[in-house]
């Protein structure tokens, strides 16, 4: 699965020779430099560009293009180097007839991918405007293993401040020479002969309209796109002026003004490969349903097929049901209003033919009912079928904690799509349940409710167990995002003033995955919470500075979580406003909540809290009909993941998270 990394995140790489992609709207000069664990350049010789296209480990394009493909072997650069920059400046920045700066061209696109050309991680340069130079994304040492990181610092000044900016005191002549070779790479580009069909060459020829620089012109001569080694000569032929369009504009995406053919497709649209087949179902047999496969939806992974088909799923079951409720009601309109009609009538309202007309209507609802409930049975049937199949196909991500994929669990090196919280049901439909999926990274916290008494079976449950329960759900959904995050990716911490939740924290504390013991008192809750605030607040500024790295040494950069256990005990209004701001500005920056307390002994704070309230996910330690979808309307019934009685899964599988943290930080 591809990681689409936003600016400042980072992605593990589990190979070292790999290929980093590049593709802009124009003509763009690519090199790479290499540097120490400062960020340091320590000479020209350690950076490959079109006029040194070859260094330890690397090599890059001698020419500019809207294409590119760098090598990169990360074994064979040496000891020194700790970083591995990618850099793309406009060749046309200095004087050129191309655009001058990135804001006047589609946003570069860079993806890291393996040798035989599976992403790994893909990055989009957006919110440049007056830079002609930017760091695109790097591949960094940690802990003896590499990483890649989305950058996006983009420099005005072109590639003389970028060089500056990182320590190279030759940064004027080394821009000014790969600026040199890039020009001589532009003049010595020649036309691509035009293809020819089986019946001789019919392709249309177009001369090429002029366009300005800032509508995507590359310079005389410059490459087009595709293919990227080859470029255009001057409208009219040798000697004769007008830039050449890197996208042909009216005549075609690709034109060419020396006589080559029209390219009539689009020029943004995406020529990977499509992603490959679903699996295909076995043949039903005469007169019976399709049998289902797991991963038949569209998507590029099997994960991707799987989680669209999980909401495949609960899509068809609320429209089943809602197609249901729909027809029970229309009969019991229609039956209302056959019974109306035949009660207004004095003559039949006694006497054999007012019973005869009430009979008939009710016969008349129960025909339709019962049809609609035969339609709701055979839907809820194949949704059974599939969901036995789907079931057991399910990553750990995504399944049960009693699935047995979990006896074969490795912590894993990317982090999935999503992460399921529990399941859903309607009250139609007790035999189906809908795993509850939430997208990752998480968009917003939770609020994992203990007041409840009651559930919706009848039984009642004592404050004291509600807390209990509540703190175990808390744990079981902590567990499953430890476990599925990649190694030093995700760290939680815990807030417990009074201690109560001593016992239900035993499988976290005692396995050693905690960044550290659970906070207790006021002054444990004061720490904590200054820290993390303190946290978003350098976070935040770092990214509104564009200076990801300015980030002080040693700084996580993984996930964060704070569960907040026993709230509002050992919380004052300091307290209150600072989960407050964790809770609306956290997210953005990694950090996220996870609230264990009643909501009735919470309203005690009044207005303050609500906000609060609002802004998290609202989850139960037992069965509550309580969430509602935006779509039909239904209120479904959230069932909380429960690990099975007596069993060892969440300590094994946490046993294993505390090793590979232990081992990634060594």
């Amino acid at each position: 699965m591809t990681a689409e990394l936003v600016r400042g995140q980072n992605h593990p790489l589990s190979q070292s020779r790999l290929e980093i992609r590049i593709s802009a709207g124009t003509p763009v000069a690519a090199a790479a430099a290499l540097s120490d664990e400062n960020g340091r350049i320590h000479g020209t010789e350690w950076v490959a560009h079109p006029g040194a296209p070859v260094q330890p480990g690397l090599e890059v394009s001698r020419q500019a293009a809207a294409d590119h493909r760098l090598a990169v072997d990360l074994d064979a650069v040496t000891e020194a180097v700790h970083r591995v920059s990618v850099l793309l400046a406009l060749p046309a920045a200095n004087g050129g007839a191309g655009p001058a700066r990135f804001g006047a061209v589609a946003a570069p696109f860079v993806a890291v991918t393996g040798l035989d050309g599976t992403e790994v991680a893909s990055y989009t340069i957006t919110g440049l405007d007056l830079e002609s130079a930017v760091v695109a994304l790097e591949l960094y040492r940690r802990q003896g293993a590499w990483k890649v990181r989305a950058v996006g610092q983009g420099y005005a000044g072109g590639l003389a401040e970028l060089f500056a900016d990182q320590g190279l005191s030759e940064a004027a002549q080394l821009a000014a020479g790969i600026d040199e070779a890039v020009a001589r790479g532009l003049a010595r580009s020649v036309q691509a002969p035009p293809p020819r069909t089986s019946e001789g060459d019919r392709s249309r020829q177009a001369a090429a309209p002029a366009v300005g620089p800032d509508q995507g012109a590359a310079p005389q001569g410059a490459p087009g796109p595709v293919p990227p080694a080859y470029g255009g000569q001057p409208a009219g032929g040798q000697g004769q002026g007008g830039p050449q369009p890197a996208y042909g504009g009216a005549t075609g995406p690709h034109a060419s003004a020396g006589g080559g053919p029209v390219d009539y497709s689009h020029p943004r649209r995406q020529t990977s490969a499509p992603p490959p087949p679903p699996p295909a179902a076995p043949p039903a047999q005469p007169g019976q349903p399709t049998r289902p496969v797991a991963g038949d939806a569209t998507g590029w992974s099997m994960e991707e097929r799987l989680y669209n088909q999980v909401w495949g799923m609960f899509e068809d079951l609320a429209r089943t049901a809602a197609a249901y409720r729909s027809a029970v009601d229309f009969a019991e309109s229609r039956m209302d209003k056959e019974l109306e009609q035949a009660l207004s009538d004095p003559r039949s309202r006694i006497g054999g033919q007012g019973d005869a007309a009430r009979e008939a209507a009710r016969a008349r609802y129960t025909q339709l009912v019962d049809q609609a409930r035969a339609s709701l049975e055979r839907d809820v049937a194949q949704l059974v079928a599939e969901s036995e199949v789907v079931e057991p196909a399910l990553p750990p991500a995504f399944a049960r904690w009693d699935n047995p994929c979990w006896h074969a669990y490795r912590v894993p090196m990317e982090i999935p799509m999503a992460l399921r919280l529990g399941d859903l049901r309607l009250p139609e439909a007790e035999s189906i349940r809908i795993p509850m999926l939430l997208r990752l990274p998480l968009e917003r916290g939770l609020w994992i409710d203990s007041g409840r008494t009651d559930s919706l079976d009848g039984s009642f449950t004592d404050s004291h167990d509600m807390r209990r329960l509540a703190m175990d759900t808390a744990v079981a959904h902590a567990a499953r995002l430890l476990a599925v995050y990649p190694a030093g990716e995700f760290t939680v911490h815990v807030v417990d003033p009074a201690g109560s939740g001593a016992q239900a924290l035993a499988p976290l504390t005692q396995t050693g995955v905690l960044a550290g013991p659970p906070a207790q008192g006021a002054a444990g809750v004061t720490e904590v919470l200054a820290r993390l605030t303190q946290r978003v607040d350098l976070v935040q500024m770092a990214l509104r500075g564009g200076a990801p790295d300015a980030l002080p040494p040693g700084f996580d950069t993984s996930q964060q979580l704070l569960i907040v256990n026993d709230f509002p005990h050992g919380f004052d209004d300091r307290a209150v406003n600072q989960l407050r701001y964790l809770v609306d500005e956290g997210p953005s920056v990694g950090v996220h909540l996870m609230m264990v307390a009643d909501r009735e002994e919470s309203a005690g704070y009044g207005p303050l809290l609500d906000p609060l309230w609002r802004a998290l996910l609202r989850l139960t330690p037992v069965p509550d009909d309580h969430l509602a979808d935006p779509w039909v309307g239904h209120a479904w019934t959230y069932e909380p993941p429960a690990v099975p009685h007596g069993s060892e899964v969440l300590r094994t599988v946490l046993t294993q998270v505390a090793e590979a943290r232990r081992t990634w930080n060594r």
